[in-house]
C-alpha cells in the first residue's frame, strides 16, 4: 500500500493538514460569533423578548469574504499559504491587509499533521493524534482572542478521548476515565480555593474541561506534567508581557493556550518527560 510508506504518509498528512488548517481559520473566526448569537437568543427567550431575524450564520454559510469590501473569496484565493503569498497578504479587490495569522495556522496544522504521521506511523493513533492537535490549535487561538474555550470543542473532545481509549488507544480506559475526572476536578479545586482566598476568579470553567479532555486522551499519569508545563510557560510569558510589553497586571492572560501546548507535548513525549522529572526528584 502506497500510504504505508512513511515518507508518503507524512507528505499526504501535511497536505491534508494544510487544508484542515484553512478550515480551522473558519472555526476560529466564526465559532465565537455563533456562540454569542446563541447566547443572545437564549437571553431574549428568557426575558420574553424577540430578536430581529438575522441572516443564517454558521461554519458553512455565508461564503467566506473579505471583511473590508465583502468580496467573496474564490477557490484559488483559498489555497492554504500559497494564496496568501500570491496575494502578498492583501485582498485582491480592495487591498485590505490579510492577517499573517491565517497562513500561520495553516502551516502549524500541516506541520503538526505531518509530525503525527511520522511519530505514530500509519494507523488509528496517527489519525487520532491529528484530530487532538487540530482541536488544541483551534482552542488555543480562540482562547487567546476571546478568553473562551467553547464547549462545542472541549466536550466532544473529552468524549472522543474516552471512546478512543475504550479499545486501548493511547492509554487504558480506566486511566482515561480517572484522567478526565482528575483533570476537571484539579483545576476546579484550584479555582474555588483561589476565589475563596481572594474573591476573584483566576480561570474559567473552560480550562477545567480542557484539562479533563487532555486527561481523557492521555490518562491521569500525565496530568501533573501538563499542569507544571503550562504553569511554568504561562508564568514566563506573563512576566515577559508585563515587563517588556507593558501588559497590565489586572488584564487577564488566557491559560488555555498553555494547557493546549502542554497537552500536545505530553501526547508525544509525556512518558519520557514523566520518567525524566520523576527520576530527577
Amino acid at each position: 500500500m502506497l500510504f504505508a510508506q512513511p515518507l508518503v504518509f507524512t507528505c499526504v498528512a501535511i497536505v491534508f493538514g494544510l487544508a484542515v488548517g484553512s478550515f480551522l481559520n473558519v472555526v476560529i473566526y466564526r465559532l465565537p460569533t455563533i456562540l454569542e448569537r446563541e447566547w443572545a437568543a437564549q437571553c431574549a427567550e428568557l426575558a420574553g423578548k424577540e430578536l430581529a431575524p438575522q441572516p443564517r450564520y454558521n461554519l458553512a454559510v455565508p461564503r467566506s469574504a473579505c471583511p473590508g469590501c465583502g468580496a467573496p473569496i474564490t477557490a484559488l484565493q483559498n489555497v492554504p499559504i500559497l494564496s496568501w503569498l500570491m496575494l502578498k497578504g492583501r485582498c485582491k479587490n480592495c487591498g485590505m491587509r490579510i492577517s499573517a495569522r491565517y497562513p500561520m495556522v495553516e502551516a502549524v496544522a500541516g506541520i503538526a499533521a505531518g509530525f503525527c504521521a511520522w511519530h505514530f506511523d500509519l494507523g488509528v493513533a496517527a489519525v487520532a493524534a491529528m484530530l487532538f492537535v487540530w482541536c488544541m490549535i483551534a482552542l488555543a487561538v480562540i482562547d487567546y482572542d476571546t478568553q473562551l474555550l467553547p464547549d462545542d470543542i472541549t466536550l466532544p473532545l473529552l468524549w472522543a478521548g474516552l471512546l478512543l481509549n475504550s479499545s486501548g488507544g493511547f492509554v487504558d480506559l480506566k486511566s482515561a476515565v480517572i484522567g478526565a475526572v482528575a483533570g476537571y476536578l484539579s483545576l476546579w479545586s484550584v479555582y474555588w480555593l483561589f476565589k475563596l482566598a481572594t474573591g476573584k476568579e483566576g480561570m474559567g470553567y473552560g480550562d477545567f474541561k480542557l484539562l479533563g479532555a487532555i486527561g481523557a486522551w492521555l490518562g491521569w499519569q500525565v496530568l501533573i506534567l501538563v499542569v507544571l508545563l503550562s504553569a511554568v510557560v504561562g508564568a514566563a510569558v506573563g512576566i515577559s508581557l508585563i515587563v517588556f510589553a507593558g501588559h497590565g497586571r489586572s488584564k487577564p492572560i488566557p491559560f488555555g493556550p498553555f494547557l493546549a501546548a502542554a497537552g500536545v507535548i505530553a501526547m508525544f513525549y509525556g512518558h519520557e518527560l514523566n520518567k525524566a522529572y520523576l527520576g530527577f526528584l
